[in-house]
Parts: structure tokens; C-alpha cells; sequence
């Protein structure tokens, strides 16, 4: 049984998340994807790995993710990095911290950079999709879709056995907040794992995720016929080897 506490950010608005003490410490912050949860096995290995080495744990689900409150359809990258940043203020306070961000996660974690620049420590990306809004999906409409969702300011799409609302305040939204043409020039660990057979988001967005950093210290891990989410025990055996070395 998972523990999960809930942190109230408005009169109406809380926070769902999963969080592990540990004073003077450094923490590991993990940022899952669109639509996603902490459901998954990512979160929970995660949070193992870190009470396991004796680091302090943050996972949080956006406010219209899982069972944070709000509606899905009314967020945005802006909202959901907004929430990120009420969290780790919170939870993590002064500690240094590893951000691990998973799809949508690596784009969301490029904006904790703005408040937090001095505590990070690390990061490691999960098929890693900055700015997808645009790429992945805006470029890629056919104008009937584009017309749709400027008439309805929503639009459903299907990717394999899922739905996704897309909303145009959410494409609008993204284009606010452009990560790629930023250069971070500081001396950390930078780790991109993708896999070779993500049928979500192209190998060539951990590459871009990579450019944005100035250090030497940074790699690609592509896992041969690694899926998206890299979710399988094996797949997380990775991963976690990728966190070990960064933490040593």
C-alpha cells in the first residue's frame, strides 16, 4: 500500500502526491507524463529506490491528473510546471534534487529551472517530449482538425487504446512555454533513456532535450525495442542503474 498525501494549493484545488522525509538529503523528484498518474510502476520503483538508498522522495500528480483535483480539460504545461514548483517548495525545501521527468515530465522539469537552478543536481528524461504540443501534435493536424479545434476550442484524439482531449488554451499554452532554444550552462549529470521502439514521441527529443545543456556530463541511452513509457522490470532495471551512477 502506497501512501499518498494530498496538499491543498487553493480552497478547491489539492494536490495528490507521494513523498519521502529525509533531512539534509538529496531528493529525487519524479514528473510523470500526459494524462498519466502515479499509478504506474515507474512512480513506485522510484520511491523504493530512494528510501532504499536513504534519499528523500517527491512524485505529484497535476492538478486534472489522477486524483488531484481539477479538471483535465482546464490545465496546461504553465499550471501543471506551476504545481510542480508549489510542491518542491513544500516537500524539498532547501535540498539538492534529481528531477526525473517521463514524457511530458522532461519538458515540465526544464521549467523548474527558473526557481530552482542552484539545487539541481541532475536529470534524467523517460522518451523525453519537449514541446510535443507543437511537433507531435499541432504540425502534424490536418487543417479540418485545426479548423475544429479553433471552432470548438477542443478536439479528441486517438493514439493506440487512448482518448486524449486536446484543447486549443493547451496548444496556446505550449507555445509559452518553449524549452528547446534555452542553454543551461551548469555543471550537472544529464541522462536522456529512450526507447528505440517509442511509437509516442521520435529518439530525436532526447537529443534536443540534451542540446539544452552545457556540460560534458551528459549521454543517451537508447534501450533496444524499449517501448514509451520503459515500464517493464528490465526496463526499470535501467533506469535505476542510470540513477545509481548519477548519484555516485
Amino acid at each position: 500500500m502506497t501512501n499518498f498525501s494530498y496538499l491543498k494549493i487553493t480552497k478547491t484545488r489539492k494536490i495528490r502526491h507521494l513523498k519521502h522525509f529525509k533531512k539534509n538529503s538529496t531528493y529525487i523528484v519524479f514528473l510523470h507524463g500526459f494524462m498519466s498518474d502515479l499509478e504506474g510502476k515507474k512512480p513506485k520503483a522510484f520511491y523504493s529506490f530512494a528510501k532504499k538508498n536513504n534519499l528523500g522522495f517527491l512524485a505529484l500528480e497535476y492538478s486534472g491528473h489522477g486524483k488531484s483535483s481539477g479538471k483535465f480539460t482546464n490545465g496546461n504545461i504553465s499550471k501543471w510546471s506551476k504545481d510542480t514548483t508549489i510542491l518542491i517548495k513544500k516537500v524539498v525545501k532547501k535540498n539538492n534534487f534529481i528531477l526525473i521527468g517521463s514524457s511530458m515530465g522532461a519538458w515540465i522539469s526544464l521549467n523548474q529551472f527558473k526557481f530552482f537552478k542552484k539545487q539541481i543536481c541532475g536529470v534524467l528524461g523517460i522518451g523525453s517530449a519537449p514541446e510535443f504540443l507543437e511537433y507531435l501534435m499541432w504540425n502534424k493536424f490536418s487543417k479540418k482538425m485545426k479548423k475544429e479545434i479553433k471552432e470548438k476550442g477542443i478536439i479528441t484524439l486517438k493514439h493506440g487504446d487512448y482518448e486524449y482531449p486536446i484543447t486549443y488554451q493547451l496548444i496556446l499554452d505550449g507555445r509559452k512555454n518553449k524549452v528547446l532554444d534555452k542553454k543551461i550552462y551548469q555543471d550537472l549529470k544529464v541522462v536522456m533513456v529512450h526507447g528505440s521502439k517509442d511509437n509516442s514521441v521520435p529518439i530525436i527529443y532526447s537529443k534536443k532535450m540534451l542540446k539544452v545543456f552545457k556540460t560534458n556530463k551528459k549521454k543517451l541511452v537508447i534501450i533496444k525495442n524499449g517501448d514509451h513509457s520503459l515500464s517493464s522490470s528490465k526496463w526499470i532495471k535501467i533506469l535505476k542503474r542510470e540513477l545509481k551512477l548519477m548519484i555516485s
